[in-house]
């Protein structure tokens, strides 16, 4: 693929600028929420990221946000189906298959990063956030746990009791705060954000044939398989309570929901 060339798989495009990959999520309108059709998206784009000769690889997107989280119009249908079902069949495989790209992965964060649109930008082995942008886990908001991998990434990241804050409490952490706990690499003006996303991302192509080597040494795969787990059937239980359907109707009401804990 020519530094020109654009591919769109849906709502994913797939932008080259040599040996550097660009996969952009592209619903502005719905600040690329992560739909079933979305996470389709990704997984056809990233196969063509893993034959295209490519050595790294920039995660980002579109509009005014990075990732509002998952697509709140399909959440009625995952509580019918089963939450923790939907997660191992619909997320899981692409979290995976981040995790375990032959290629270091740099996350240009453009704007707010929520739900399990958090746990897609921390996939990154390096993080470089416009200064918009902030994170918000904010399941609890709506009756259920945080997924995507990220009860077992966050706390490794910033330590036990910052995560356990920012996932009971559900409250914006800008990039500068997240900058000073370890949880980013770096700020950059929003307008300057792609230039500095791709100066490391060249860098890290450039690189030895041992930078995938080293990426994988700081994942532990059966810990991080186990936690995925677990957050699965807690998500299937949390799924099926009345206090979710109560968050799930506030939230399309706009208004704050009244949990009654069943």
């Amino acid at each position: 693929m020519q530094t020109s060339d654009v591919q769109t798989f849906g709502g994913v495009t797939l932008s080259a600028d040599g040996k550097v990959a660009t996969l952009t999520l592209n619903r502005p309108e719905s600040v690329n929420a992560l739909s079933a059709a979305m996470m389709a998206d990704l997984n056809a784009a990233l196969s063509a990221v893993e034959t295209g000769g490519y050595r790294a690889l920039i995660l980002t997107g579109s509009g005014r946000g990075f990732c509002s989280g998952a697509d709140m119009k399909e959440l009625a249908a995952h509580r019918s189906q089963g939450a923790g079902l939907v997660l191992e069949q619909v997320f899981h495989p692409l979290f995976r298959r981040l995790r375990d790209l032959d290629m270091p992965i740099v996350t240009a964060m453009n704007g707010p990063a929520v739900g399990i649109g958090m746990s897609l930008a921390l996939m990154g082995d390096l993080i470089v956030a416009g200064s918009s942008a902030y994170f918000l886990l904010s399941f609890s908001r709506i009756g259920l746990v945080p997924d995507g991998g990220i009860t077992w990434l966050l706390p490794r990241l910033i330590g036990m009791a910052r995560a356990r804050e920012l996932a009971l409490l559900a409250e914006k952490l800008p990039a500068a705060k997240a900058l000073e706990w370890g949880l980013i690499n770096r700020i950059v003006e929003d307008a300057q954000l792609m230039d500095e996303a791709k100066a490391p991302a060249r860098r890290l192509a450039d690189g030895p044939a041992a930078l995938p080597f080293t990426r994988k040494l700081f994942w532990d795969i059966e810990s991080h398989e186990t936690q995925l787990a677990r957050e699965a059937d807690a998500q299937q239980r949390a799924g099926m309570t009345e206090d979710f359907a109560e968050g799930l109707a506030a939230f399309q009401q706009k208004r704050e929901p009244e949990f009654r804990q069943k």
